[in-house]
């Protein structure tokens, strides 16, 4: 492939990855839509206990991320056959991986969120979301290995197809679990996390058949089930166990974030649940075109172009940037109209677009922070990677803990704390691709 790949191969690498997230994000954004209608306490557990699962899953999805570097190094240096055998071997972790991450949910969550939380109601509706929501943790991960292996090899699309699949399942499951339609029970919140547990398993279902079926992946040998392999699971993990860490703290950072917030009442937390699903949806292109940037540096590097590593970076920030624009004049002419989409209570909507403001502003230098801080993902320098996040945490939850406990400050005040993480990130990370030594990296 071009060391410097053309805004064309870009656009043709991460379009379907948008359009993978946009489907996966709409099982967020129904549940979201469902639960605002159930009630405040459900809207608000749902996102602890999303939080918490989430910040359980990243572990595995940051494996996921070491494994898609490896493949597309070796997809790089044309080594094809060693791209099926990381495949096959991070299925292999990540079987043990989902029965160890349940085993710790039963034993830790319950006692943990009763630590933290204020309300009652919404510590009881969290763990009965999380008691359902963790058994699929399996497929979720098995479908991280799948987005692995077609994002390293940059093949990508296919990645859509599943996740539109995982989406209309969801929200028809939501539809009659939530609410108990069509003879099914009335089961609430615990209705949303079963949806996407099937959801999710209907997802890991077709990616293996597609897989199986299609002829294209006979040359990367996937599903030859090897014999275990020490050095694979080794090298793999070098690369991978900074990652694994580096998301973990990232989203416990936000799950923390979220625990301040129950703090200052039901109803902050109600609007923040609705604003961080409307602010996840807004950024689903970036999380696409940094994927991108990850395998694109990775591929570079493999074959021997190391010096176009900024280039690229450069290169994917002008196509994602002109996106970003797109999406903020969208989303700033019709504000209410997202709001909703969630809750058609006037008080939650008058109170999220002070919110829904601070967070469209923050979606334009999140753009260029995300691909500058992927760029240093895919040189494989990921314990940089590592400290640079926790780095970036630790100042990130000073502010939310110094505005809200001394200050007193208000929700849209707390939540310009966004600006803070997506600064430091950036600056950072591009500081390090700039003067950092990275480029004799061998993985």
């Amino acid at each position: 492939m071009q060391t410097i790949p053309s805004y064309r191969k870009i656009w043709n690498i991460s379009y379907p990855i948008i359009l993978s997230l946009i489907a996966q994000n709409l099982i967020t954004v129904i549940d979201t839509a469902f639960l605002g209608r159930v009630g405040e306490v459900e809207l608000g557990a749902s996102a602890i206990g999303g939080l918490f699962y989430f910040s359980l899953f990243m572990l595995g999805f940051g494996f996921g991320t070491g494994a898609q570097i490896l493949m597309a190094r070796r997809n790089g240096e044309r080594q094809f056959s060693e791209v099926g055998k990381i495949f096959d071997h991070t299925i292999y972790i990540f079987l043990a991986m989902s029965v160890l991450l349940i085993a710790l949910n039963y034993m830790f969550s319950t006692v943990f969120l009763r630590y933290f939380m204020s309300s009652e109601a919404i510590y009881q509706a969290s763990v009965t979301y999380l008691n359902v929501r963790i058994w699929g943790m399996l497929f979720a991960l098995t479908n991280v290995a799948f987005r692995a292996y077609f994002v390293g090899i940059t093949k990508t699309g296919l990645l859509g197809y599943g996740a539109a699949l995982m989406a209309i399942v969801n929200i028809i499951l939501d539809y009659v679990l939530i609410f108990g339609h069509y003879g099914f029970p009335q089961m609430g919140i615990a209705g949303a996390a079963l949806a996407s547990v099937i959801s999710e398993g209907v997802a890991s279902l077709f990616f293996v058949l597609v897989s199986i079926i299609n002829p294209a992946n006979q040359k990367f040998h996937i599903f030859r089930l090897p014999k275990f392999n020490v050095e694979i699971i080794s090298k793999t993990w070098k690369v991978s166990v900074f990652i694994m860490l580096q998301n973990f703290v990232s989203v416990a950072g936000w799950f923390l974030f979220f625990l301040v917030i129950e703090q200052t009442g039901e109803r902050p937390l109600a609007i923040s649940n609705i604003v961080r699903s409307l602010y996840m949806t807004l950024m689903i292109h970036i999380w696409a075109f940094s994927s991108s940037v990850s395998t694109l540096v990775s591929n570079a590097i493999g074959a021997g172009a190391s010096d176009k590593v900024i280039l690229i970076v450069q290169k994917v920030n002008k196509l994602s940037m002109l996106i970003t624009l797109a999406v903020i004049l969208l989303s700033v002419c019709i504000p209410e109209f997202l709001l909703r989409i969630y809750t058609d209570d006037p008080v939650l909507i008058a109170g999220s677009l002070p919110v829904f403001y601070v967070v469209t502003g923050a979606i334009l230098p999140l753009t260029l922070a995300t691909n500058w801080f992927s760029g240093v993902s895919g040189t494989a320098h990921t314990r940089q990677a590592l400290l640079i996040e926790v780095l970036c945490i630790i100042i990130y939850l000073l502010y939310v803990f110094g505005i809200t406990f001394w200050f007193k400050a208000s929700l849209p005040v707390i939540w310009t704390s966004e600006y803070v993480y997506i600064f430091t990130l950036g600056f950072s990370s591009y500081f390090y691709l700039k003067f950092g030594k990275w480029q004799n990296k061998l993985i």
